[in-house]
């Protein structure tokens, strides 16, 4: 595939990559055509980029022929890098004059630990730029034909991470939080979906208010399981990759905004999971 190297300057105005300095660039939520033009910008330019288990790799071949790749992913059960290892390479190599690219999956800002590394990198003196990403809470949504908001059924969001620093649920509001928004999106919770219906119910919320588990957004994997709330654990045990949870009336408008799938016969077997299947040139 031919790339056109995006311009400095010209009509964009795109900023310089400057030598010593790190960019936490956000790669979208898995489809490679979703990174912004600032991160292909910056994955032309960097010479050392660390990615994410979470970025597409795809996206490496659009990095420069003698760009240092470096995995510096996390996986649940896998040893992993450690955080503070992938901070210390960072500044390492900002010291030695690269251009060093951090590449996230989804927002670097959004339930990542962006904001932990751009603090570690302000205390170390090295220049840094944020590049905002399509958090999956958003892109994912969207490819799943899920609206995040419509002016019909909700005029507010909460997003809500699945697990905090232990691993575990966060120890939230949950009353407040059943109240609070009527679209709510759970981030890296497929584990404890139970826990997370049962502490919902328990708030109130209606037992067959409209679910949906979104698994591996974006990509040609992707799979959709509508559901309710009461069957909500049920049908995260059916998932598998990278999952979203999200609870409201706009999951009900899934089968007729489904548009990544608008070509395939839904059959009754196939109604309330449908999988992509769509090719990439």
């Amino acid at each position: 595939m031919d790339v056109v190297l995006l311009p400095d300057r010209g009509k964009l105005g795109l900023p310089r990559f400057e030598p010593g300095s790190v960019w936490l660039v956000g790669a979208g939520p898995g489809d490679p055509g979703l990174i912004t033009a600032l991160g292909l910008h910056a994955l032309q330019r960097a010479d050392v980029v660390l990615y994410d288990a979470l970025a597409n790799e795809a996206l490496l071949e659009m990095a420069r022929p003698a760009a240092q790749l470096i995995f510096a992913g996390k996986r649940a059960g896998r040893r992993s890098i450690r955080q503070d290892q992938i901070t210390a390479q960072m500044i390492a190599f900002a010291r030695r004059g690269k251009r060093v690219l951090r590449l996230k999956g989804g927002d670097p800002f959004v339930f990542g630990r962006g904001a932990e590394e751009a603090l570690a990198l302000a205390e170390a003196g090295i220049p840094f730029r944020i590049v905002p990403g399509v958090t999956a809470g958003i892109g994912g949504l969207a490819y799943a034909g899920i609206p995040l908001t419509h002016r019909d059924t909700n005029h507010a969001v909460s997003f809500v991470t699945g697990h905090g620093s232990d691993g575990a649920l966060p120890d939230l509001d949950w009353q407040a939080l059943a109240r609070g928004a009527p679209t709510l999106v759970f981030y890296m919770a497929r584990t404890v979906a139970a826990e997370i219906s049962q502490k919902l119910l328990a708030a109130g919320r209606d037992a067959n208010e409209p679910a949906a588990v979104v698994a591996n957004a974006s990509l040609p994997a992707q799979t959709v399981i509508v559901t309710t709330l009461a069957g909500l654990a049920d049908a995260a045990m059916q998932a598998s990759g990278a999952t979203m949870l999200v609870i409201g009336a706009n999951v009900g408008l899934q089968s007729r905004l489904d548009w990544l799938n608008a070509e395939l016969p839904l059959t009754p077997a196939r109604s309330n999971i449908r999988a992509s299947t769509r090719s990439r040139c």
